[in-house]
C-alpha cells in the first residue's frame, strides 16, 4: 500500500475510533491535511451534520466532505464559482461510477441501526478518501504533502 493509502488509513481509524467523527469531518479534516488547508473550527462545524444529512442516509458525507474540500482548495488555486462548480460535477460523476452512488442509503444500505458494528463505513471511507485525493491531484496539478510531515 502506498505511503498515502496508509496515513489515510490510519487517520480514517483515529478519526472514527478516537474521536467518533462523522465521514464528512473525517474526509474533509485528512484532505484538507494532505493539501495543507488549515481548516477554520466554524468550517468543520458547519460539517458536523453532513453525513448523509445527519443519518437521515441522504447524500453520503464522504462526497460532501469531499465536495467542501473541492471549493476550498478550488478557491485557493484561483478557480472562479463555476470553475469550481464543474470540478464538483465532475467529481460526483467520477465517484459514481466508481463507487455506484452518491447516496448513503445505497453506499450503507444497512442504515444506522443499534445492532451494526460501529463504524461500518471504515474501509469504504479509506477508498473514497483515497480517490478523492487522486482526483484532486490530478484536477488541481497539487501533489498532497508527504503523510509523515501531515501533522
Amino acid at each position: 500500500m502506498d505511503l498515502i493509502k496508509q496515513f489515510i488509513s490510519d487517520e480514517v481509524h483515529t478519526h472514527y475510533w478516537e474521536h467518533d467523527d462523522t465521514c464528512a469531518v473525517t474526509t474533509l479534516t485528512i484532505v484538507c491535511r494532505l493539501f495543507r488547508f488549515n481548516l477554520d473550527t466554524q468550517i468543520l462545524d458547519a460539517a458536523l451534520g453532513l453525513w448523509g444529512a445527519g443519518g437521515h442516509r441522504a447524500q453520503c458525507g464522504l462526497i460532501e466532505g469531499a465536495l467542501m474540500s473541492i471549493g476550498l482548495l478550488g478557491s485557493r488555486h484561483g478557480l472562479d464559482r463555476e470553475q469550481v462548480s464543474r470540478l464538483c460535477r465532475s467529481f460526483a460523476e467520477s465517484f459514481e461510477a466508481r463507487f455506484g452512488s452518491l447516496a448513503c442509503r445505497e453506499l450503507r444500505p444497512e442504515g444506522f441501526g443499534p445492532d451494526n458494528p460501529p463504524h461500518i463505513c471504515e474501509e469504504l471511507s479509506v477508498k473514497a478518501i483515497y480517490f478523492t485525493t487522486r482526483f484532486l491531484t490530478e484536477s488541481l496539478q497539487e501533489e498532497p504533502r508527504s503523510p509523515t510531515k501531515a501533522s
